[in-house]
């Protein structure tokens, strides 16, 4: 709802919270979950709209910013809902378990929750990267914004695939979770969980990582920390927001822009296929990536973009496989800054294949989006568009 002037209903014999929204002298009564019961013009035709058996105790004013914001938690599993069990921790605590122990987090939002899944995020793979996108999907009209529980071992993944699925998303939808199990009494969870609250509730559209008081753009996004309670980092790209004294701080410049109407676009390829060069790789790889129909690889390259080819010769056997139809994207190993194969001759070599750039792109953004552009289509220059396009801040083309 997005009319200016709210009042809240209270009736007499039933005890019901009824809302009424004004614009321009029509109004909308909705229940106290915003589910429309009429629309009208002229507050005179209010009671007819209602039981006429019910009277009318009191309208009293409500600015819009006053209203709860309304925020879906979806839980899918992770540390943050492990419990300790025979074979070490496994998730096992539902959204009833979680509620126990976030109360104190909730209290300032109107929460509906629905568990997806209890899993270990190293069991989160495409299909469940796809039921998450098609749940946000189908709620995204019904909620201001949503806060998706996740375990952090492959957190990051799932933030850049959501990111492109999710096209001109138009609420926020925020992932967290913990190092320590929501049990323990020195959990991290609470306190990641008010921060995605908070972001999920900042009407700043976009897929986000709220992890130690950080928010950051789903796309760039790393964990880079096993155990430490500041897991993840922004990569290439300053934090969307952070919490400090002064709140929730948000950094407008990083939030991403909607150019268009929501839409989801949830295709994905299985065939792709992530590489970390190592000195002396045999480069019959490739062939083998080949004869098992791979469709895309990423190649994790040395420094600004080095491949060997020398003796073992890496690069002619890249040229064949591009020639072949298969689309290869290499980044860097590098966690910071960008790649660029024009430094070095043997990054001039690799591009004259028609291997793509990753640039500044993360490993994970990098994987997701050959994934997601390999699911729209596998026609090798389409493939070069998409990646000469930055969606939703993953990729720094200047």
């Amino acid at each position: 709802m997005k009319q200016s002037i709210v009042f809240l209903l209270v009736l007499t014999n039933s005890g019901r919270y009824f809302k009424v929204y004004l614009d321009n002298r029509r109004f909308t009564l909705t229940d106290i979950n915003d589910t429309i019961i009429c629309r009208n013009h002229g507050l005179h035709t209010l009671q007819p709209c209602l039981n006429h058996t019910v009277q009318l105790l009191a309208a009293i004013p409500i600015k819009p910013e006053e209203i709860m914001k309304k925020i879906l938690l979806i839980t899918t599993g992770g540390t943050i809902a492990s419990e300790l069990t025979n074979e070490g921790l496994a998730p096992s605590t539902n959204s009833e378990g979680l509620e126990a122990f976030i109360g104190a987090v909730t209290t300032e939002y109107d929460v509906e929750v629905e568990d997806l899944f209890q899993l270990d995020s190293s069991n989160i793979q495409p299909e469940e990267w796809q039921s998450i996108a098609r749940t946000i999907a189908r709620e995204v009209k019904n909620f201001d914004g949503i806060v998706l529980t996740h375990g952090t071992d492959t957190m990051a993944y799932t933030a850049s695939v959501l990111s492109f699925m999710l096209r001109n998303l138009p609420i926020p939808v925020v992932i967290t979770g913990s190092q320590l199990p929501i049990s323990h009494p020195l959990t991290d969870g609470v306190e990641n969980l008010r921060c995605a609250f908070a972001m999920a509730a900042s009407e700043k559209p976009g897929v986000y990582i709220a992890f130690d008081r950080k928010v950051i753009l789903g796309t760039r996004a790393v964990k880079v920390r096993t155990t430490g309670f500041n897991a993840f980092e922004s990569v290439n790209c300053p934090n969307a927001a952070t919490v400090d004294a002064g709140g929730l701080m948000l950094n407008e410049a990083v939030l991403p822009r909607i150019n268009g109407d929501f839409i989801l676009e949830d295709r994905l390829s299985n065939g792709v296929f992530l590489i970390k060069l190592t000195p002396g790789l045999n480069p019959e790889i490739f062939d083998m990536l080949s004869n098992m129909n791979y469709k895309g690889i990423v190649i994790e390259a040395f420094g600004a973009g080095g491949l060997n080819f020398v003796r073992r010769d890496l690069i002619s056997k890249l040229q064949r496989v591009v020639e072949c139809g298969i689309s290869v994207v290499v980044c860097s190993q590098c966690l910071y800054e960008r790649s660029d194969f024009t430094i070095y001759q043997a990054g001039q070599k690799a591009l004259k294949t028609g291997v793509l750039q990753g640039l500044d792109m993360t490993t994970e953004a990098t994987v997701t989006k050959l994934m997601w552009a390999l699911g729209k289509t596998e026609n090798p220059e389409e493939i070069k568009h998409i990646f000469a396009t930055n969606y939703v801040g993953e990729i720094n083309l200047t």
